[in-house]
């Protein structure tokens, strides 16, 4: 709202994140229709950024995907409005090595995207807005997306980030080990967060990193974890390149799998004075895949969201 009392139609944008390889699913879960009439669980983060005000969504896809994201829900969602009556935009942002700097030489092995910071520069050509990211395969719940989109809104031109908060005891699989972003929280801004890549549930309800398997380090399962839901505005996309770039000089040829990852950035940023990242918090539930184990759960989850009237019938229709 202007000085004057106008208030200003302000955007932003959704970018999901659904070019990963969903090697330890055994298929493509971005895609999989988990809901009762087939539904992928990015279809519900999609319909939920909808209602809440989210005017933009732009898919990071592997190459060759848009035909299927398009068929799956793409066309469908690019004929959606908004509560406040606005034509929802849709984009297609290919990950891939073509967008790989000129200074690196790709492995001829290397088959793996380069990771989360890298996805999010792939969709900069899409992005003129504040905007919010997230993962294809993760349900954030329905209070996430507004309360996202408010402080998304209120965010600063340069300097500021917000992300949604979640509980790791909530976050966690029964069915093998999850990576998570552990945080620390100081006065409702985010102090520290650690990229924790082998956390395990055990059957007592202890939860550890078991990165060293030698020295399992206990983990609280009150602690707060990020889930790769970012609210950033462009400015962030110059940080994401220059740290992305060095990130591909520190590399060694051997180093096929290594990653580019979005907390491990924030977490630079925030150590170096340059980004204060709110944390907010919601009564939302999350739950994903990590494992095809995973799937009946999610399953039974969705559908009871639907029967509950959280969700119409179908999201299809």
């Amino acid at each position: 709202m202007r000085g004057n009392g106008e208030i200003v139609n302000m955007k932003a944008a959704l970018v999901i994140m659904a070019a990963g390889m969903g090697s330890r699913y055994g298929g493509e879960k971005q895609t999989d229709g988990i809901g009762p009439h087939g539904e992928a669980i990015m279809e519900y983060s999609i319909y939920d950024a909808v209602r809440a005000g989210f005017s933009k969504i732009v898919f990071v896809i592997k190459p060759g995907m848009e035909p299927t994201i398009r068929a799956l829900c793409g066309d469908r969602v690019a004929a959606m409005i908004t509560p406040q009556g606005e034509a929802v935009e849709v984009a297609y942002a290919v990950q891939d090595f073509t967008s790989i700097p000129s200074f690196y030489a790709i492995p001829p092995q290397r088959t793996k995207p380069f990771g989360t910071v890298h996805a999010a520069l792939c969709a900069r050509g899409a992005v003129d807005m504040p905007f919010a990211i997230i993962n294809a395969d993760d349900y954030y719940g329905v209070t996430a997306f507004s309360v996202m989109l408010e402080k998304l809104l209120a965010l600063a031109p340069t300097g500021e980030g917000t992300m949604v908060g979640y509980r790791l005891k909530n976050t966690v699989s029964d069915n093998g080990t999850v990576s998570r972003g552990v945080c620390q929280v100081n006065h409702g801004s985010l102090g520290k967060v650690k990229e924790t890549l082998k956390i395990k549930k055990y059957p007592d309800g202890r939860i550890t990193d078991t990165a060293d398997p030698d020295h399992e380090v206990p983990l609280d399962p009150e602690s707060v974890v990020s889930m790769n839901f970012w609210g950033f505005t462009p400015w962030i996309f110059g940080e994401m390149e220059a740290y992305f770039h060095q990130f591909l000089r520190d590399l060694t040829p051997d180093q096929l799998k290594a990653e580019c990852l979005l907390p491990v950035l924030v977490d630079r940023l925030i150590t170096a004075g340059q980004l204060d990242v709110a944390v907010l918090h919601t009564d939302a539930v999350w739950f994903g895949v990590t494992y095809q184990e995973d799937r009946p759960v999610v399953a039974r989850a969705l559908a009871r969201l639907h029967d509950s009237g959280v969700y119409p019938p179908s999201l299809k229709g």
